[in-house]
Protein backbone atom coordinates (compact mmCIF):
# COMPACT_ATOMS: atom_id res chain seq x y z
CA UNK A 1 0.00 0.00 0.00
CA UNK A 2 1.19 3.55 -1.10
CA UNK A 3 1.99 5.83 1.69
CA UNK A 4 0.99 8.64 -0.57
CA UNK A 5 -1.82 10.72 0.92
CA UNK A 6 -5.15 10.67 -0.48
CA UNK A 7 -8.12 13.15 1.23
CA UNK A 8 -11.76 12.52 0.56
CA UNK A 9 -12.83 15.69 1.58
CA UNK A 10 -15.62 18.59 -0.06
CA UNK A 11 -15.41 22.31 0.36
CA UNK A 12 -16.49 23.33 3.61
CA UNK A 13 -16.73 19.91 5.67
CA UNK A 14 -14.71 20.07 8.52
CA UNK A 15 -12.87 16.72 8.42
CA UNK A 16 -11.21 14.22 5.78
CA UNK A 17 -10.57 10.73 5.65
CA UNK A 18 -6.76 10.02 4.69
CA UNK A 19 -5.56 6.85 3.16
CA UNK A 20 -2.90 5.96 4.14
CA UNK A 21 -1.19 8.09 6.71
CA UNK A 22 -0.39 10.67 4.53
CA UNK A 23 1.47 14.01 5.83
CA UNK A 24 1.66 17.61 4.00
CA UNK A 25 5.09 17.33 4.53
CA UNK A 26 6.82 16.77 7.90
CA UNK A 27 8.01 19.57 9.72
CA UNK A 28 10.27 20.00 13.26
CA UNK A 29 7.86 19.62 16.28
CA UNK A 30 9.13 23.11 18.21
CA UNK A 31 6.79 25.10 18.47
CA UNK A 32 4.74 25.40 15.59
CA UNK A 33 3.88 21.60 16.53
CA UNK A 34 5.42 20.09 13.18
CA UNK A 35 3.86 16.93 14.33
CA UNK A 36 0.08 17.55 13.83
CA UNK A 37 0.82 17.90 10.11
CA UNK A 38 3.24 14.94 10.03
CA UNK A 39 2.44 11.50 8.23
CA UNK A 40 0.52 8.99 10.54
CA UNK A 41 3.75 7.03 10.96
CA UNK A 42 6.39 9.43 11.83
CA UNK A 43 6.91 8.49 15.44
CA UNK A 44 9.51 10.52 18.12
CA UNK A 45 11.25 7.35 19.57
CA UNK A 46 14.44 7.75 18.38
CA UNK A 47 16.70 4.48 17.12
CA UNK A 48 20.29 4.35 17.80
CA UNK A 49 22.07 1.30 16.04
CA UNK A 50 24.84 -0.27 14.55
CA UNK A 51 25.30 -1.23 11.21
CA UNK A 52 24.54 -3.96 9.69
CA UNK A 53 23.43 -5.92 6.46
CA UNK A 54 20.64 -8.21 7.76
CA UNK A 55 17.02 -8.25 9.43
CA UNK A 56 16.07 -10.94 11.39
CA UNK A 57 13.19 -13.07 10.38
CA UNK A 58 11.40 -14.63 13.82
CA UNK A 59 11.38 -17.97 14.56
CA UNK A 60 7.86 -17.57 15.35
CA UNK A 61 6.23 -16.49 11.91
CA UNK A 62 2.67 -15.42 13.77
CA UNK A 63 4.72 -12.99 15.89
CA UNK A 64 5.03 -9.51 14.73
CA UNK A 65 5.86 -6.05 16.22
CA UNK A 66 2.85 -4.04 17.31
CA UNK A 67 1.32 -2.29 13.97
CA UNK A 68 0.40 0.81 16.18
CA UNK A 69 0.54 2.71 19.42
CA UNK A 70 -0.26 5.37 21.11
CA UNK A 71 2.58 8.58 22.42
CA UNK A 72 2.56 11.97 23.11
CA UNK A 73 2.90 14.72 20.11
CA UNK A 74 2.37 17.78 21.24
CA UNK A 75 1.75 20.45 24.40
CA UNK A 76 -1.16 22.55 24.81
CA UNK A 77 1.05 25.05 23.19
CA UNK A 78 1.89 23.85 20.19
CA UNK A 79 -1.79 22.80 19.75
CA UNK A 80 -2.29 26.28 19.39
CA UNK A 81 0.66 27.04 17.25
CA UNK A 82 -0.84 24.64 15.29
CA UNK A 83 -4.50 26.14 14.91
CA UNK A 84 -2.45 29.58 13.96
CA UNK A 85 -0.99 27.88 11.11
CA UNK A 86 -4.28 26.23 9.58
CA UNK A 87 -5.96 29.49 10.29
CA UNK A 88 -3.38 31.15 8.26
CA UNK A 89 -2.88 28.30 5.08
CA UNK A 90 -5.99 26.20 5.44
CA UNK A 91 -4.07 22.95 6.46
CA UNK A 92 -5.32 19.93 8.08
CA UNK A 93 -4.24 18.92 11.50
CA UNK A 94 -3.67 15.14 12.08
CA UNK A 95 -5.96 13.59 14.75
CA UNK A 96 -5.60 9.93 13.81
CA UNK A 97 -3.49 8.10 11.87
CA UNK A 98 -6.59 7.53 9.48
CA UNK A 99 -8.22 11.63 10.32
CA UNK A 100 -7.84 14.94 9.71
CA UNK A 101 -9.47 17.85 11.06
CA UNK A 102 -9.83 21.07 9.18
CA UNK A 103 -10.03 24.88 11.07
CA UNK A 104 -13.63 24.45 12.20
CA UNK A 105 -13.66 21.37 13.70
CA UNK A 106 -10.76 21.79 15.80
CA UNK A 107 -11.36 25.38 16.93
CA UNK A 108 -14.83 23.80 18.40
CA UNK A 109 -13.33 20.70 19.22
CA UNK A 110 -10.19 21.48 20.82
CA UNK A 111 -10.66 25.45 21.69
CA UNK A 112 -14.50 25.82 22.58
CA UNK A 113 -14.86 22.61 24.52
CA UNK A 114 -17.62 20.68 22.30
CA UNK A 115 -17.45 16.91 22.32
CA UNK A 116 -17.36 15.45 19.24
CA UNK A 117 -18.23 11.68 17.88
CA UNK A 118 -17.12 10.55 21.65
CA UNK A 119 -14.37 12.69 21.66
CA UNK A 120 -14.49 14.64 24.78
CA UNK A 121 -13.54 18.87 24.03
CA UNK A 122 -11.59 21.07 25.44
CA UNK A 123 -11.10 24.28 25.98
CA UNK A 124 -8.72 26.92 24.73
CA UNK A 125 -6.57 24.12 23.60
CA UNK A 126 -5.53 22.85 27.71
CA UNK A 127 -3.40 26.13 27.96
CA UNK A 128 -4.12 26.09 31.71
CA UNK A 129 -2.13 22.60 31.67
CA UNK A 130 0.58 23.40 29.91
CA UNK A 131 3.62 21.31 31.18
CA UNK A 132 1.06 18.81 33.23
CA UNK A 133 0.85 16.60 30.46
CA UNK A 134 -0.01 16.15 26.29
CA UNK A 135 -2.39 15.47 23.64
CA UNK A 136 -1.13 11.57 22.71
CA UNK A 137 -1.95 10.60 19.40
CA UNK A 138 -1.99 6.90 17.31
CA UNK A 139 1.24 6.15 15.73
CA UNK A 140 1.35 3.33 13.29
CA UNK A 141 4.63 1.22 12.91
CA UNK A 142 6.88 2.20 9.98
CA UNK A 143 8.01 -0.82 9.21
CA UNK A 144 4.05 -1.97 9.15
CA UNK A 145 2.13 0.74 7.20
CA UNK A 146 1.25 -1.92 4.71
CA UNK A 147 -0.81 -3.47 7.54
CA UNK A 148 -2.85 -0.59 9.24
CA UNK A 149 -6.43 -0.82 8.18
CA UNK A 150 -6.35 2.99 7.04
CA UNK A 151 -9.75 2.91 5.23
CA UNK A 152 -12.05 1.10 8.02
CA UNK A 153 -10.11 2.54 10.62
CA UNK A 154 -7.15 0.82 12.49
CA UNK A 155 -6.47 -0.24 15.88
CA UNK A 156 -5.11 3.07 17.06
CA UNK A 157 -7.65 5.70 15.76
CA UNK A 158 -8.99 7.25 19.49
CA UNK A 159 -8.59 11.01 18.07
CA UNK A 160 -6.06 13.58 19.56
CA UNK A 161 -7.21 13.27 23.31
CA UNK A 162 -5.03 14.57 27.07
CA UNK A 163 -3.38 12.36 29.36
CA UNK A 164 -2.24 14.16 32.28
CA UNK A 165 1.87 13.51 33.34
CA UNK A 166 1.74 10.59 35.53
CA UNK A 167 -1.03 8.65 34.31
CA UNK A 168 0.22 7.67 30.84
CA UNK A 169 0.46 4.30 32.38
CA UNK A 170 -2.88 4.50 32.12
CA UNK A 171 -3.67 4.53 28.23
CA UNK A 172 -4.69 1.47 26.64
CA UNK A 173 -2.17 0.40 23.72
CA UNK A 174 -0.07 3.30 25.17
CA UNK A 175 3.95 3.65 24.26
CA UNK A 176 5.91 1.92 26.82
CA UNK A 177 9.11 0.40 27.32
CA UNK A 178 8.29 -2.83 25.54
CA UNK A 179 6.83 -1.43 23.04
CA UNK A 180 9.82 0.19 22.49
CA UNK A 181 11.76 -2.84 22.61
CA UNK A 182 9.67 -3.83 20.23
CA UNK A 183 10.04 -1.05 17.87
CA UNK A 184 13.74 -1.81 18.06
CA UNK A 185 13.48 -5.32 16.85
CA UNK A 186 13.06 -4.67 13.31
CA UNK A 187 16.28 -2.01 13.67
CA UNK A 188 18.37 -5.04 14.55
CA UNK A 189 20.71 -5.37 11.39
CA UNK A 190 22.93 -8.51 12.08
CA UNK A 191 25.95 -9.52 9.45
CA UNK A 192 25.37 -11.57 6.58
CA UNK A 193 26.10 -15.45 7.64
CA UNK A 194 29.11 -15.64 5.69
CA UNK A 195 30.90 -19.06 6.82
CA UNK A 196 34.56 -19.54 7.15
CA UNK A 197 35.41 -23.09 5.39
CA UNK A 198 38.51 -25.04 5.35
CA UNK A 199 39.46 -26.39 2.68
CA UNK A 200 38.51 -23.33 1.05
CA UNK A 201 36.85 -22.76 -2.19
CA UNK A 202 36.17 -25.75 -4.03
CA UNK A 203 35.05 -28.59 -1.77
CA UNK A 204 36.57 -32.56 -2.46
CA UNK A 205 34.15 -35.67 -2.21
CA UNK A 206 34.48 -37.32 1.25
CA UNK A 207 36.93 -35.05 2.77
CA UNK A 208 35.12 -33.21 5.46
CA UNK A 209 35.00 -29.36 5.38
CA UNK A 210 35.41 -27.73 8.97
CA UNK A 211 32.87 -25.03 8.98
CA UNK A 212 32.88 -21.89 11.70
CA UNK A 213 32.09 -18.38 12.32
CA UNK A 214 34.71 -15.58 12.29
CA UNK A 215 33.71 -14.76 16.03
CA UNK A 216 35.18 -11.05 15.86
CA UNK A 217 32.33 -10.53 13.33
CA UNK A 218 29.24 -12.68 14.74
CA UNK A 219 28.88 -10.90 18.55
CA UNK A 220 25.62 -9.95 20.07
CA UNK A 221 24.01 -6.62 18.59
CA UNK A 222 22.17 -4.14 20.63
CA UNK A 223 19.69 -1.22 19.04
CA UNK A 224 18.38 1.79 21.66
CA UNK A 225 14.71 3.06 21.53
CA UNK A 226 14.35 6.47 23.23
CA UNK A 227 11.08 8.32 24.15
CA UNK A 228 12.17 11.58 25.45
CA UNK A 229 9.32 13.21 26.32
CA UNK A 230 8.35 10.23 28.43
CA UNK A 231 11.80 9.56 29.62
CA UNK A 232 11.41 5.95 28.22
CA UNK A 233 14.27 3.70 26.84
CA UNK A 234 14.54 0.27 26.49
CA UNK A 235 17.83 -1.94 24.67
CA UNK A 236 16.84 -5.14 22.12
CA UNK A 237 20.04 -7.10 22.07
CA UNK A 238 20.63 -9.81 19.53
CA UNK A 239 23.02 -12.51 20.50
CA UNK A 240 24.14 -15.87 18.22
CA UNK A 241 23.53 -18.96 19.43
CA UNK A 242 23.51 -21.43 16.92
CA UNK A 243 24.17 -22.03 13.15
CA UNK A 244 22.11 -24.63 11.15
CA UNK A 245 24.20 -25.92 7.75
CA UNK A 246 21.99 -26.97 4.82
CA UNK A 247 24.92 -28.31 2.45
CA UNK A 248 21.96 -27.86 -0.64
CA UNK A 249 22.25 -31.61 -1.56
CA UNK A 250 21.20 -35.36 0.07
CA UNK A 251 24.38 -36.69 -1.06
CA UNK A 252 26.51 -34.85 1.78
CA UNK A 253 26.68 -35.86 5.14
CA UNK A 254 26.67 -32.89 8.30
CA UNK A 255 27.95 -32.86 11.75
CA UNK A 256 26.23 -32.57 14.15
CA UNK A 257 24.25 -34.72 12.14
CA UNK A 258 21.50 -32.03 13.08
CA UNK A 259 23.22 -29.26 11.00
CA UNK A 260 22.59 -27.48 14.12
CA UNK A 261 26.23 -26.03 15.17
CA UNK A 262 26.01 -24.86 19.07
CA UNK A 263 27.41 -22.00 20.50
CA UNK A 264 31.09 -22.50 22.60
CA UNK A 265 31.91 -21.67 25.95
CA UNK A 266 33.97 -18.44 24.71
CA UNK A 267 30.96 -17.44 22.53
CA UNK A 268 32.17 -18.58 19.21
CA UNK A 269 30.54 -21.25 16.85
CA UNK A 270 32.34 -23.71 15.29
CA UNK A 271 35.90 -24.52 15.09
CA UNK A 272 38.52 -23.15 13.31
CA UNK A 273 40.53 -26.29 11.61
CA UNK A 274 44.04 -26.66 12.50
CA UNK A 275 46.78 -28.65 10.74
CA UNK A 276 47.18 -32.20 11.56
CA UNK A 277 43.27 -32.82 12.09
CA UNK A 278 42.21 -34.18 8.67
CA UNK A 279 41.54 -37.76 10.33
CA UNK A 280 39.13 -35.93 12.81
CA UNK A 281 35.37 -35.11 12.47
CA UNK A 282 34.94 -31.54 12.19
CA UNK A 283 31.85 -30.08 15.17
CA UNK A 284 30.81 -28.50 12.80
CA UNK A 285 31.35 -29.16 9.28
CA UNK A 286 30.20 -30.93 6.17
CA UNK A 287 31.07 -34.06 3.59
CA UNK A 288 30.00 -34.03 0.35
CA UNK A 289 29.63 -37.76 -1.13
CA UNK A 290 28.90 -36.29 -4.87
CA UNK A 291 31.28 -34.12 -6.81
CA UNK A 292 29.67 -31.55 -9.00
CA UNK A 293 31.20 -32.49 -12.51
CA UNK A 294 28.75 -31.46 -15.36
CA UNK A 295 26.41 -30.36 -12.74
CA UNK A 296 25.64 -27.05 -11.51
CA UNK A 297 27.17 -26.07 -7.67
CA UNK A 298 25.19 -27.20 -4.37
CA UNK A 299 23.63 -24.31 -2.50
CA UNK A 300 25.05 -24.06 0.41
CA UNK A 301 22.88 -22.28 2.65
CA UNK A 302 24.29 -20.95 6.29
CA UNK A 303 21.87 -19.77 9.06
CA UNK A 304 22.28 -18.27 12.44
CA UNK A 305 19.92 -18.09 15.19
CA UNK A 306 20.05 -15.46 17.30
CA UNK A 307 18.47 -14.98 20.64
CA UNK A 308 16.68 -11.89 21.48
CA UNK A 309 16.53 -9.94 24.92
CA UNK A 310 15.69 -6.47 25.89
CA UNK A 311 15.65 -4.55 29.41
CA UNK A 312 13.97 -0.99 29.58
CA UNK A 313 13.03 1.73 31.94
CA UNK A 314 11.94 1.14 35.69
CA UNK A 315 13.78 -2.20 35.79
CA UNK A 316 10.95 -3.92 32.37
CA UNK A 317 12.82 -6.49 30.30
CA UNK A 318 12.44 -10.09 29.00
CA UNK A 319 12.92 -11.93 25.61
CA UNK A 320 11.49 -11.83 22.69
CA UNK A 321 10.97 -14.43 20.03
CA UNK A 322 14.59 -15.90 18.22
CA UNK A 323 15.55 -14.55 15.05
CA UNK A 324 17.31 -15.89 11.84
CA UNK A 325 19.05 -14.30 9.12
CA UNK A 326 20.58 -16.77 6.48
CA UNK A 327 22.65 -16.35 2.99
CA UNK A 328 24.00 -18.88 0.65
CA UNK A 329 26.59 -19.58 -1.01
CA UNK A 330 27.79 -22.13 -4.44
CA UNK A 331 30.13 -24.86 -4.00
CA UNK A 332 31.60 -26.87 -6.25
CA UNK A 333 33.23 -30.04 -5.15
CA UNK A 334 35.80 -31.79 -6.99
CA UNK A 335 36.51 -35.67 -7.34
CA UNK A 336 38.87 -37.25 -4.84
CA UNK A 337 42.53 -36.45 -5.30
CA UNK A 338 46.04 -36.26 -3.83
CA UNK A 339 45.43 -33.73 -1.12
CA UNK A 340 47.78 -31.97 1.30
CA UNK A 341 46.19 -30.34 4.25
Amino acid sequence: MSSTAFVIALPGVAEARISPGGGEGSTSGGARGGSLFAGASETQIKLDSPSGSGNLAPVNTSWKPPVCWYEPVVTPKQLEAGYKRMKRDGSTILVSPSWRLREKRIRRSYKENVPYEGTPGYKNFNLDKQGKGAFWRGIVNPNRDDDYNYIDGGQCEKRLFWVDKGKEQNTTQGVDPKVLAEYAYNAIKVPDAEVEMNPKGTQTVNLASWVWLDKAKFKPVSVTATLDSLHLTATTTAKPVSLHIDPGTSNAEVYPASGDCPINDDGSIGTPYKKGQGEQDPPCGITYLRATTNAPPYKLKATVTWKISWKGSGGTGGDLPDGTFGTSKDITVQEVQAINR
